[in-house]
């Protein structure tokens, strides 16, 4: 659960772009986007969606939506 007393506050990274570089520099030495997540929520306070855009999706795609796919080739 988050700990809302936290000793020092984080610093918030707000620009993408600045998100976009400490994704970069924590995903180095990160075996997986777990790690990273962590690191960097444990490090700044983030916008979790602009994360989320910039580290690619670990959970495959449905099987619903590859079947629609083919009947639509087909159709």
């Amino acid at each position: 659960m988050l700990n809302a007393d936290l000793p020092e506050p984080r610093p918030s990274l707000t620009n993408p772009g600045l998100i976009a570089r400490a994704v970069e520099r924590l995903g180095q030495g990160a075996g997986s986007s777990a790690d990273i997540w962590r690191k960097l929520t444990d490090s700044y306070a983030v916008d979790l969606d602009a994360v989320a855009a910039l580290l690619p999706c670990a959970e495959p795609e449905p099987l619903w939506l590859t079947a629609r796919a083919g009947q639509r080739r087909r159709g």
